[in-house]
């Protein structure tokens, strides 16, 4: 994609599709002052959504530099286009502020590319079989690392099935000596065959860790599957086993991961990415990036995994505020009280309908996380808690409020985020608008887990609380979106659609009295990620100051029939007024 943008310069891009309805631009357009210096990218002849609601809709635009300098008609840019200016003939096509993934893991999403993806499969006998290809292809004692399978997804699940997941016994067969690793979808579970569970230590006497569940047969043994914190007990193993490889071997294989991950979010649409949860030492690499000029994607990073001891010493070293045509912010804290729901890991105020001995898990502290909002107000940070359960967004709101009333500040002005957000009590509702706490959402999430939520929850409490968007918007809380990749796939027009529909994979619609019109839906994915990362005046709109990162659609979003929004392709993405990705063809 790098060596893509660097020979466009002198080359005249013109593209002929039919053209898109739209209305004309708006009288508070602001084309070239006379005089101004040739552009060097002009868009001609489009429906082009500013997300500005002085702007409104334009049919052209021009960049200078990274910059947007100039938008209006086709007659007010026109002037700007020199010998050397590149200009792109839209055709009527649409064209957006580049989408904001609000909440992924970016090297989560390089690494799902080197791995087995398993997001795709349909029960437990098609993953043993791309276990059994991979193991033939290892070596010996070789590890086999695949994520994305659901059970709740599949068309079958074995009878002898505990908790709703197979045993590892099939899987033992295929792969007695390479230890399997298989992440489950959301992250928050994973399965284990019993050479990866050796390698842990993890046998009938192994306790249940904080936070975690070692998921056991009626006989006591392990069944392969490992609950939130459970997981961690294969941390050591696994990096003595990655440690076997060189500085330079891992170095290689941490570029690709962000190369592949730069691949994915520009191929769709993505210019911006909030990355949930970073250490210090990743930070690092993604600094080394950057000043080499190795970062494709603009990244906000939330810190994570340091000790609030750490946090208070290193914050101020690694504050890092978007200065020029920036690729690297790093202003705040991931925290995470609950688990998943899927896992039955979140955090619930009553127990779970189809496991009614648990209500979900506390992944951290809320002293801990307390202790670390203490931190972040002291050097200025924002915080970024995880919780989906309701119980866990109750602690979240009111350890929030505990904290800015002992330290005597405004907490609306901190922007402090809750990640997910997905089952909120209705009394807690209002609490969002009231103390100015965003709500990151992915709405993929309610139409890709809507089928099986009741199970979890029941239905008179999964309609009560479930992703209640429209209560939200309408006590005043601000509302972001994302796709919590590679939990689910980086693929924006599908959460789009999904927060304009709340369409489920079954034809049903997931509780629709939530959903959001089209407009508040693009507003989610560029000028509210943008406020969310306190980068509202150089992001998230198409306004002359800002950065030129703006995709082109093969469809109107704001006005193509809701059954065809799933059909939008993303023809070209703009990064700082840069061609990163143009699809075949467009």
């Amino acid at each position: 994609m790098r060596k893509l943008a660097r020979l466009l310069p002198g080359f005249l891009l013109t593209v002929t599709l039919a053209a898109c309805g739209g209305k004309s631009e708006p009288d508070t357009a602001q084309p070239a002052a006379p005089g101004a210096a040739p552009a060097d990218l002009v868009l001609l002849g489009g429906k082009i959504a500013t997300a500005d609601p002085a702007l409104g809709n334009v049919e052209a635009l021009a960049v200078n530099g990274y910059r947007i300098t100039a938008v209006g008609s086709n007659e007010d840019i026109a002037p700007l286009i020199g010998p050397e200016t590149r200009v792109v003939e839209l055709g009527g096509r649409f064209v957006m502020p580049g989408f904001i993934e609000g909440h992924g893991h970016y090297l989560g999403l390089g690494r799902s590319k080197q791995i087995l993806d398993l997001s795709g499969v349909r029960n437990w006998d098609e993953v043993v079989s791309m276990v059994a290809v991979a193991v033939d292809k290892a070596q010996p004692g070789e590890w086999i690392f695949g994520r994305g399978w659901h059970q709740d997804k599949w068309d079958s699940v074995p009878e002898d099935a505990v908790d709703g997941v197979p045993r590892n016994d099939t899987l033992n067969a295929v792969s007695p000596d390479n230890p399997v690793v298989l992440g489950h979808a959301s992250g928050h579970a994973a399965f284990w065959n019993d050479a990866a569970l050796a390698v842990a230590g993890v046998d009938e006497n192994t306790a249940d860790p904080a936070g975690g569940t070692i998921v056991r047969t009626p006989e006591g043994k392990a069944t392969g599957l490992m609950r939130e914190t459970a997981q961690r007990l294969i941390s050591e193993a696994m990096r003595e086993y990655e440690g076997r490889m060189t500085p330079e071997q891992t170095e290689a294989m941490m570029r690709e991961r962000v190369q592949l991950a730069a691949d994915e979010a520009l191929r769709n649409g993505v210019t911006s990415f909030h990355d949930a949860g970073s250490d210090f030492e990743t930070i690092d690499f993604f600094r080394k990036l950057e000043e080499e000029g190795e970062l494709d994607v603009r990244l906000y990073v939330m810190v994570r995994r340091e000790s609030n001891e750490l946090l208070d010493k290193a914050l101020p070293q690694y504050r890092m505020l978007p200065e020029g045509n920036d690729f690297l912010t790093v202003r705040s804290i991931k925290r995470q009280i609950d688990g998943a729901l899927g896992a039955h890991g979140a955090l619930l105020l009553e127990p779970y309908d189809d496991l009614p001995d648990s209500s979900g898990l506390m992944l951290e502290t809320v002293e801990d996380i307390e202790g670390t909002a203490e931190v972040a107000v002291k050097h200025g940070f924002q915080v970024n808690t995880h919780a989906i359960g309701d119980r866990g967004n109750r602690e979240t709101l009111d350890l929030y409020e505990r904290v800015w009333e002992r330290m005597g500040v405004d907490g609306k002005e901190l922007r402090w985020r809750i990640e997910h957000a997905q089952h909120i009590d209705p009394a807690d509702v209002p609490r969002f608008g009231e103390l100015g706490v965003i709500a990151e959402i992915q709405a993929v999430h309610g139409t890709s887990d809507g089928p099986w939520i009741p199970t979890r929850l029941g239905d008179e409490r999964a309609k009560a609380t479930s992703q209640p968007w429209r209560d939200l918007f309408n006590t005043g809380a601000i509302l972001g979106n994302g796709t919590d990749v590679p939990v689910e796939r980086i693929d924006a027009i599908a959460s789009y659609y999904s927060s304009v529909s709340r369409m489920m994979i079954n034809g049903e619609r997931f509780y629709p009295e939530h959903v959001m019109t089209r407009e508040e839906a693009l507003t989610t994915y560029t000028v509210n990620n943008a406020y969310a990362a306190f980068e509202e005046d150089i992001k998230g709109s198409l306004t002359p100051g800002k950065y030129a990162d703006m995709v082109v659609l093969s469809q109107d979003l704001l006005t193509v029939a809701e059954e065809l929004i799933p059909q939008t392709q993303v023809d070209m993405t703009f990064v700082g007024g840069e061609l990163k990705y143009a699809r075949d063809g467009s």
